[in-house]
């Protein structure tokens, strides 16, 4: 169990929040905490980590649809996800960025901006696997 003072804690829904977690923990380096699943399998509740840090993840609905699909099949949202930058997404201080953006790139992140340094810290951009943006930046 985290015990962190955490103030803000990310909810984020997927299609497959099973495979979610396990992709997020793979390739982003984050610890399962809490995996709850329905009869039929689906992620009534999740939780992962870096270090005292939480994110929650849950399957809505069956009707939910991931950013990466929602792209497939409205061209308003493909049009406003052309840009690398974070929309609807999630920061997270890691130690190193430049170790950490070489794991994700070569275990399957899409890579929306490549390592750039400056104010505030050196970061890169990814989408996991259902399209959902994050921010990896390491403090100067």
């Amino acid at each position: 169990m985290i015990t962190s003072t955490q103030q803000i804690i990310p909810m984020l829904s997927y299609e497959d929040g099973v495979a979610a977690m396990e992709w997020l923990c793979e390739v982003f380096g984050f610890t399962e905490i809490t995996r709850m699943t329905t009869g039929q399998g689906r992620l009534a509740h999740g939780e992962i980590a870096m270090r005292d840090s939480l994110v929650m993840l849950a399957e809505p609905t069956p009707d939910y649809q991931s950013p990466k699909h929602h792209i497939e099949n409205c061209a308003i949202a493909a049009k406003a996800y052309q840009v690398p930058y974070i929309i609807n997404g999630v920061l997270v201080y890691v130690d190193d960025v430049k170790a950490h953006f070489v794991h994700a790139k070569a275990t399957g992140a899409t890579i929306l901006s490549e390592l750039e340094e400056g104010y505030p810290g050196s970061r890169y951009r990814a989408a996991d696997l259902e399209g959902q943006r994050w921010m990896f930046m390491e403090k100067k």
